[in-house]
């Protein structure tokens, strides 16, 4: 880690006394064709203004979006920062805060004090995804609405056309479950079509926005199972309760229906 003394070896009046200690992650390591171990103590200049040395080498780590690959990072000390990193606890911010304003206006008065956390610019970076996934889900419930009302119409009506039909099978010794298969049957049939068709198309358009990202998940046949059977289930939920509603019916009102 960059300490104190590395501070002062930077700190002289006469620039070409400073000497940089510099800490790579292993990304640029490897870029300068160095391994972790080897790179320790290896002389390097950061611009002709900056001669130094290899401190230290760290574990790569995410310091942008993941949209990107981890690029190659050089850490080293410099006295005209203007942008201080500071690790609290997570407890009593507002305290905390106040400390820091109050020193930091004693020892830069010319300078505003302006603060924002680390965490929030992350959140910063995806954004975007958050606002795409409230919309998809939004926009999904709402189909999810309208295709269970549009089912339950169409069972209703289909039940309706048939209910003599039904009421025959049931004189005829036909059980209610086997009324109700009959008559949910048929869209349980379109579901499944509907979900053989729209797979291929959800598979390329999730495939294609993650490409977006450097890492990602592969897509899975698990993920389309799960999501054939919730379709299936909710379809079964909203279908059945016309069906069984018209199998358990009175069968001598039924052949009375004109």
């Amino acid at each position: 880690d960059l300490d104190k003394h590395d501070m002062e070896a930077i700190a002289h009046d006469e620039n070409d006394k400073n000497y940089y200690h510099f800490v790579l992650n292993e990304t640029a390591a490897a870029k300068l064709g160095w391994t972790p171990a080897d790179a320790i103590g290896k002389k390097i200049f950061l611009g002709s203004a900056r001669p130094g040395e290899v401190k230290a080498v760290v574990k790569d780590f995410h310091f942008a979006s993941l949209h990107n690959p981890v690029e190659p990072l050089v850490l080293f000390p410099d006295v005209w920062a203007t942008t201080l990193l500071v690790k609290t606890s997570g407890q009593h911010i507002g305290q905390t805060l106040s400390f820091m304003e109050d020193t930091w206006k004693a020892l830069a008065p010319h300078r505003p004090f302006e603060y924002h956390f680390m965490d929030e610019d992350y959140d910063k970076l995806y954004s975007s995804e958050y606002r795409t996934g409230k919309v998809f889900n939004i926009f999904a419930a709402i189909a999810i609405v309208l295709a269970s009302l549009g089912l339950f119409g169409l069972s209703a009506f289909s039940a309706r056309q048939r209910i003599k039909e039904i009421g025959i099978r049931k004189v005829m010794g036909a059980s209610a479950g086997q009324i109700t298969l009959m008559l949910s049957g048929s869209f349980i049939k379109l579901v499944i079509i509907a979900f053989v068709l729209a797979s291929p198309i959800s598979w390329w358009a999730m495939n294609k926005w993650l490409q977006d990202f450097a890492y990602r998940i592969d897509i899975g046949w698990l993920v389309f199972a799960i999501a054939g059977m919730v379709a299936l289930g909710i379809a079964w939920i909203t279908v059945s309760i016309e069906s069984i509603r018209s199998a358990r019916a009175n069968p001598v009102r039924s052949l009375r229906t004109e």
